[in-house]
């Protein structure tokens, strides 16, 4: 399945949402520096999904705000 998120980084806490437009906004502590910030989105991602890291991956969008992601 392939899901379009949206990263919010510098974030008080780790959490998801629903948007207003269906899309889930992911919200990280992390910096958006040297990918800090795109692993903790998959250790977000999967804590909130009940996955495992291993089956998250980023498609798109990995130097960006806008990314899609593949979840097995």
């Amino acid at each position: 399945m392939r899901v379009s998120i949206r990263v919010r980084a510098h974030a008080r806490r780790n959490f998801v949402e629903v948007g207003d437009d269906g899309n889930l906004i992911v919200s990280v502590t992390a910096p958006p520096v040297e990918g800090k910030a795109n692993k903790k989105v998959i250790e977000v991602l999967s804590e909130y999904l009940g996955k495992p890291k291993r089956n998250i991956s980023i498609l798109r969008g990995r130097s960006g705000r806008h990314k899609i992601v593949e979840i097995l």
